[in-house]
């Protein structure tokens, strides 16, 4: 398929020593949406193909399946309507999940989170961070039982509900204690709150901390990831002072020009 080639003429960007391991991971929110359709097997695959991290969301069908839709309708990202929850995976791979974006998408369908974790694992792209945003009540023995089923719990951070819900993290922890689990710091005031919760193992960031806050975070034995309106754009200063400041991950809209800015600034490095 033509749009496949995405990975291919966006990849002199990104692939090879683009970034260090020094390097926060980049995460590509619902993966490069600014180039195809959020939240589909072909934007997931470019992904992984540019050694990129991305964020993808869970809901669950009628029929009990996780599937990944970001709203809770499918007006916006399909050509059907009505919410994801009263339909069947049956009903929800009929749909078309591309052509919205650009007829150049037409076919493509709705994944599974099943068929998301497969992709990761088949990947063997060990390196990046896949966040996953849990939108749907009672998903989490699920979702960690597929990532153990294939072999990827260890890459995942899970968010959305989990960053400010503390039954949420503690049924993922009583799924497996090994899963990566994020509390939120919408401000500096909540930060201390964020590195002090026994049930998660990152600090999720709405802010742009300090190199101290960072420190802080590291030396309770926890990593920091920042997302939201401070990153999420082309933030050239934010996404500089966080990477200096030694943030673990970024999650932002725009991944590529992100990791042009690493690239160039790990270039002038080394000279």
């Amino acid at each position: 398929m033509r749009h496949c080639l995405l990975a291919v003429g966006l990849g002199f960007l990104i692939m090879g020593s683009v970034v260090s391991a020094a390097d926060p991971r980049i995460v590509a929110h619902r993966g490069l949406l600014r180039h195809t359709p959020e939240n589909t097997m072909t934007n997931f695959r470019s992904c992984l193909n540019l050694k990129l991290g991305f964020e993808f969301d869970v809901r669950r069908a009628k029929d009990g399946t996780l599937v990944c839709v970001h709203d809770d309708t499918l007006d916006r990202t399909t050509n059907g309507t009505g919410r994801v929850a009263e339909k069947t995976l049956l009903e929800l791979k009929k749909l078309d999940a591309g052509s919205w974006f650009d007829p150049r998408f037409r076919g493509q369908r709705i994944p599974t989170i099943d068929e998301i974790f497969t992709l990761i694992e088949k990947s063997r792209v060990k390196h990046v961070l896949i966040t996953v945003d849990l939108k749907a009540e009672g998903v989490e023995a699920d979702v960690v039982a597929l990532a153990l089923k294939h072999g990827i719990l260890d890459q995942l951070l899970m968010i959305g509900n989990t960053i400010d819900h503390p039954e949420v993290r503690q049924k993922l922890r009583a799924a497996d204690s090994s899963t990566h689990v994020a509390c939120v710091a919408n401000t500096a005031a909540e930060l201390q709150s964020a590195i002090d919760d026994k049930l998660s193992d990152w600090v999720y960031v709405r802010y742009v901390p300090s190199r101290d806050e960072i420190a802080a975070i590291h030396q309770a034995g926890k990593k920091s990831f920042i997302a939201g309106p401070t990153v999420a754009s082309e933030q050239i200063e934010n996404w500089s002072q966080v990477t200096e400041a030694g943030i673990d991950g970024i999650l932002t809209d725009y991944p590529l020009s992100l990791a042009e800015q690493l690239r160039v600034k790990n270039q002038a490095e080394t000279r």
